[in-house]
């Protein structure tokens, strides 16, 4: 009973290694171990029924297997192909092999030192023996296991116990019921039995439990054997007439075949065994041990003696241990399912939260663009009226320029705030991207509609702080009413065009969308493309403006323009064709070209009229070309192949294109250390900081013309053209006045101490050849007087 008892834990395992490749795959090792086993068997057998004339032949196998089986561990251990954890397994495993030889050589010399063979071991003989346990056990503790919480090892703590109890009375039973005697030899091997199951169950839990790099088939092999050489204790009282035969003639040869056919399994395993997962059929081995036990006491029912006593209490302690064992199962169940629970929530919050990110804006947290055409989808297929909007930030690459993208990106959370809260709780925000945002309004007409864009447009433009500045936001709207057949792209794209003829018209303002607008639409792509042919077709020419001195009206400096004529439209104004290359991205090339053509201009009249030629000419550069990688390189070379004098051109610049610390005003510092001089264009109309001018290596201030208009009155304006002479006069830059008109104007400017201007008062835009007309006689270049 005891051997099935712990066979039956791995009896299934051993039936799967099948004993045909064995057979065909033996090696030296394994043939020589079967060839001795068998010898130790036959001599046991016949030893049972005869007496041997020389007992020590049979302890000649045992001591040859221990050997063997430590060499063949040692051949396993030096597999390269294993893992290090599995190399050091068996690297211990032959360490402990190589010690039981030698404690099989004790045995021998104890069994055979005296004048007749004995079965007395000696104590040195039991300690050799109790190491060799020792070192299996600390070689199982070494092992990778699949990890294991506190309850896992309590419960095999419990197990074990239950199996020690069951094998250890099963053992005492047996021993008895064959006449064994309480001696201290006795007990003492019965102990080193018992800690011999110990390493079984270590060994058997660990197969169990799943290991990293081991074979589990060779771990079963191993555990079967040292099961069978732990069980064997119980057999010597059946030898107890037979002084020459002993114990350890059986569990030596079958414990160290074991030990060889395992690490034969584990060298011919193709490389190192995968991770294994926890197996559960040890579990059932504490409910076997339950039931063998209470077969052994009903076996024994009519027994009166105190052996049925022991049995008893054998199974008692069995039952509370697995008692115990239940209710730590118990707990962990509770603490798993308790675990699982709040994993299962976090899970939903985790998937809420992931729904939401997948829907949402995360910088805002308003929808967006596939949550909105969701929702639009929805709204076209209940067939209800609704309106579509789309708002955008007015200047907001200023800002971000200006102020950093940290203040930026709150802007577009307070935009979006107030969006949320001006509309209806049924009404849609999204953020299509950048400062973009679309709205969604159902159950309005159009009156309604347009009564709630013009309160979202209020609410949306109040001032507001941010990181101590007082921002006013301006933005523009552009809204479609839905019609039978829309989709949402085809809703978006009317809404977007609204949108940006709102921005042409000035912005700040809701525009709705006409069908016109894709007629005007289509006319801007048809003229951007044919923009883009313009710059190969030679249809964009230069006119140059002159910049004047006051009073006298000498010729000071030039202001290139461009100018279009097409070949069907004739002549396109500057005001449409260069916002559309802006829109379009052909302003980068369309500006190359104008300052390519400005500077060959200027190189031509300064070596042709030498001195005479104009001092300066001025040429605008868009915050496209300020940004463009390798724009100040391109400068340098084109001064190079020019030979122009570069302090003679002068790069005029918007305050919007440089405000802030971004790249155009570091191109700008660069193309001032090339020698050019930097004008600043328009200033005033723009969102105006004095601390540029220090920024900025700013040498000519342009003042524009919306304030030159007042100056001849007592209007603000004229206080402020005032002021901006004084400012220019400390800073020691040079102020002109643009869009001069009048005589009157050029008169105050004078007595207001500007010195340079320009305008049609004095000359509209002329082609190069008549500025030429002005530089043949140094009396002409008199343009006119102020």
């Amino acid at each position: 009973m005891g051997k099935f008892l712990m066979s039956t834990a791995f009896a299934t395992e051993l039936a799967t290694v099948s004993t045909a490749p064995l057979l065909r795959r033996v090696d030296g090792v394994t043939a020589l171990t079967l060839a001795l086993v068998a010898f130790e068997v036959g001599w046991v057998l016949v030893g049972l029924r005869h007496e041997w004339p020389h007992p020590g032949f049979g302890w000649l196998p045992v001591v040859a297997i221990a050997a063997l089986a430590a060499y063949a561990c040692w051949k396993a251990s030096v597999r390269l192909d294993l893992a290090a954890a599995t190399r050091r397994f068996w690297r211990t495993l032959a360490l402990a092999c190589a010690v039981l030889t030698v404690g099989e050589v004790s045995n021998m010399r104890d069994a055979l030192g005296g004048p007749e063979p004995t079965q007395y071991i000696s104590p040195l003989t039991l300690g050799i023996l109790v190491v060799v346990v020792l070192i299996m056990i600390w070689a199982m503790l070494r092992l990778p296991v699949w990890q294991r919480t506190r309850g896992d090892w309590t419960r095999f703590g419990l197990d074990a116990g239950v199996l020690l109890i069951t094998c250890g009375g099963l053992l005492w039973r047996l021993w008895l019921h064959a006449g064994g005697a309480w001696s201290r030899q006795n007990l003492a091997m019965l102990a080193v039995c018992a800690l011999a199951l110990v390493a079984v169950i270590a060994l058997v839990k660990v197969t169990f439990a799943g290991t990293g790099g081991l074979n589990r088939r060779s771990l079963h092999v191993l555990a079967g054997g040292v099961a069978l050489a732990a069980m064997s204790g119980a057999l010597s009282p059946l030898f107890a007439e037979h002084p020459y035969l002993t114990t350890s003639f059986l569990a030596g040869p079958v414990s160290g075949l074991a030990t060889v056919i395992a690490a034969g399994l584990q060298i011919r395993s193709a490389g190192p065994a995968t991770e294994c997962r926890p197996d559960q059929r040890f579990s059932v081995l504490p409910y076997i041990a339950v039931a063998a036990m209470t077969a052994l006491l009903v076996a024994g029912e009519f027994d009166d003696g105190p052996e049925q006593v022991t049995v008893a209490l054998c199974v008692a302690a069995i039952t509370a241990l697995v008692v115990i064992r239940q209710i730590s199962a118990l707990r962990d169940n509770t603490r798993l399912l308790a675990t699982v629970d709040a994993n299962l929530s976090q899970l939903r919050e985790y998937q809420t939260e992931l729904d939401h990110q997948i829907s949402h804006d995360a910088l805002t947290g308003v929808a967006n663009r596939e949550r909105f055409a969701e929702q639009v989808t929805a709204r076209l297929a209940t067939g209800g009226p609704f309106h579509v909007a789309m708002l955008d930030l007015d200047d907001f690459k200023v800002i971000n320029d200006r102020m950093g993208h940290g203040t930026g990106d709150a802007l577009l959370r307070t935009v979006s705030r107030r969006l949320r809260e001006g509309l209806r709780p049924q009404d849609v925000v999204a953020r299509q991207g950048g400062d973009e945002f679309t709205l969604l309004l159902p159950d309005l007409d159009d009156e309604a509609a347009a009564r709630l864009l013009n309160e979202v447009l209020d609410r949306v433009q109040e001032t507001l702080s941010l990181n101590g500045s007082d921002l006013e936001p301006r933005v523009s709207i552009g809204v479609t009413a839905s019609r039978p057949g829309d989709t949402p792209e085809e809703l978006v794209r009317r809404a977007d065009v609204a949108m940006y003829a709102a921005k042409n018209t000035g912005g700040g303002r809701c525009t709705w969308f006409d069908p016109i607008m894709d007629q005007l639409a289509d006319a801007d792509a048809k003229l951007a493309a044919d923009l883009r042919q313009a710059l190969t077709r030679d249809e964009l020419f230069l006119l140059y403006q002159p910049i004047v001195e006051l009073p006298h009206g000498r010729l000071a400096g030039v202001e290139a323009l461009v100018r279009w004529r097409h070949p069907e439209h004739g002549l396109v104004s500057p005001a449409v064709f260069i916002p559309l290359a802006e829109r379009n991205g052909h302003i980068v090339e369309l500006g190359r070209w104008i300052l390519r053509e400005a500077v060959r201009q200027a190189a031509e009249w300064e070596r042709a009229y030498g001195d005479n030629a104009p001092e300066k000419v001025s040429v605008n550069i868009s915050a496209r070309q300020l940004r463009e990688p390798g724009f100040v390189a391109e400068v340098a070379e084109l001064l190079r192949s020019s030979g122009i004098d570069p302090h003679r051109l002068v790069a005029e610049v918007t305050e919007t294109a440089v405000l802030g610390t971004g790249e155009a005003l570091e191109a700008v510092r660069d193309l001032h250390a090339l020698g050019l001089r930097i004008a600043l264009d328009d200033f005033g109309t723009g969102q105006s900081s004095l601390s540029l001018l220090v920024d900025c290596p700013v040498k000519v201030l342009k003042v524009d013309k919306s304030f030159v208009d007042g100056v001849t009155g007592s209007s603000t304006q004229a206080v402020i053209v005032n002021g901006l002479i004084g400012i220019t006069e400390g800073l020691k830059i040079e102020a002109v006045a643009e869009g001069v008109e009048t005589a009157d104007q050029a008169y105050r400017l004078h007595k207001m101490g500007y010195r340079l201007a320009q305008g049609f008062h004095f000359a509209r835009p002329m082609a190069g050849s008549d500025i030429e007309l002005l530089l043949t006689v140094p009396a002409d270049r008199k343009v006119r007087q102020a």
